[in-house]
């Protein structure tokens, strides 16, 4: 059974009155689910203004991705602290315009809808430079906005079937496996955020903006690492090779006497600190089989079984504090809740609970990015689905009462509104 998850404490609050490395900046967000929004989430604790739009018909669909936390999906959560929603209908004429009133006011847009829909509804990057010549621009895709895959709807594990990815994953002798959390997302995303901040650089210097465009299927290239000009290089194409490594030895997964333990021995010092410091078989070094990188690779098999018999013989708590104690890396294999409740995750304060609008106060996982000059912004939890939508429409558009009921009446903020203000 896996143990409770712990107290999280409240989050490291930024020192009064820094500065913020994002400042100033306004970003108007049409992205959901995760590539685009995990962008937003980190251009919004770099301190920009980020501003969701969403459709007034249930909004992202993220928000009802199980497990759910009173009536906001887990998933949502992750994904979009930091930011204010506004429910448009983006379908109807009057939505459209105060979209594009709002992107006006904006230094940045991000979106990725498929192909095409941003067109229909006006605010495709040629329209909206008209508009705002200075606009960065980011749109992503699965295969691009033009060619002759633009059309194909792209998912997660669809790109990492494609993109050889999970050809590189599981043990040799079983089928392709992929990976569990959304690896093309989340890089999709990092890369989506590398793009906008190198725009903005650009702009600071040019004064002009541009469209950034990012693809999944090319992002899940660069996720084969070393393995793409491998290929491209020699004409083999790599295989899986499960828990080990097929350009070091030893590297990989070994039982104990209790848990199983992770080590990665990629040169030879850290080898012979493993097997004479903490094994204390300093008859291995000097084996021919096993005296060099690729003699240990060559005779990996018999190898791996020695090391692995000699650490059934202890637990794996004292196998990982000897192998600190000499810098073998190693660490022990958990499951998610383990890790979460590992003192490397505590010790850097990353989980904590943060304020929520209707929740109270929700869990929170904070990016792995420490900005000693312009410190990351306190975090509060993801938006409610519109519930800044009139604050919005009256402190960056100047509306009125009366302008925010005309919007309503003509469907800009959705049918409901449009029923309530006739």
């Amino acid at each position: 059974m896996d143990p409770l998850p712990p107290k999280l404490p409240p989050p490291r609050l930024r020192p009064a009155g820094a500065p913020t490395a994002l400042g100033g900046l306004r970003v108007i967000d049409f992205s959901h689910f995760i590539a685009g929004p995990y962008c937003t989430l980190m251009l919004g604790d770099f301190g920009a203004e980020v501003i969701k739009i969403e459709s007034t018909d249930g909004g992202d669909g993220f928000r009802a991705y199980p497990p759910m936390l009173g009536d906001q999906g887990v998933p949502y959560l992750w994904v979009n602290r930091n930011k204010r929603s506004v429910a448009l209908d983006l379908k109807s004429p009057a939505g459209q315009a105060i979209a594009m009133d709002l992107i006006a006011t904006a230094d940045i847009v991000v979106e990725n809808f498929s192909t095409g829909v941003m067109a229909r509804f006006g605010l495709d990057y040629e329209r909206v430079k008209q508009r705002k010549p200075d606009i960065i621009y980011c749109s992503v895709s699965s295969y691009g906005r033009s060619g002759p895959y633009a059309n194909r709807i792209g998912f997660d594990p669809v790109v990492q079937a494609e993109s050889g990815f999970m050809a590189l994953n599981g043990f040799p002798d079983n089928e392709p496996v992929r990976a569990g959390p959304s690896m093309m997302d989340v890089s999709t995303a990092l890369m989506a955020c590398n793009g906008v901040l190198a725009a903005v650089a650009a702009r600071e210097r040019n004064g002009i903006g541009q469209l950034v465009e990012i693809t999944m299927i090319e992002t899940a290239v660069n996720m084969l690492g070393n393995f793409s000009l491998a290929y491209l290089a020699t004409g083999i194409s790599p295989s899986r090779y499960g828990n080990t490594q097929p350009t070091a030895c030893p590297v990989g997964s070994f039982e104990t006497a209790d848990e199983s333990i992770y080590v990665a021995c990629a040169n030879d010092r850290t080898y012979q600190r493993l097997v004479t410091d903490v094994l204390g078989m300093p008859e291995l070094v000097t084996d021919p089989r096993f005296c060099n990188s690729a003699q240990r690779r060559d005779n990996q098999i018999e190898l791996i079984r020695l090391i692995g018999n000699e650490l059934k013989r202890r637990p794996r708590a004292e196998w990982l504090a000897k192998m600190h104690a000499v810098g073998v890396p190693a660490g022990a294999v958990r499951t998610v809740a383990e890790a979460m409740m590992g003192p490397e995750v505590a010790a850097l304060g990353q989980m904590s609970e943060i304020p929520h609008a209707t929740l109270g106060t929700v869990p929170n996982v904070g990016l792995p990015i420490h900005l000693y000059g312009t410190p990351i912004v306190d975090p509060v939890g993801a938006p409610v689905m519109g519930a800044d939508t009139d604050d919005v429409l009256r402190s960056l558009l100047g509306y009125d009462e009366a302008r925010v009921a005309a919007a309503a009446r003509a469907g800009a903020l959705g049918p409901e509104r449009a029923a309530g203000d006739r």
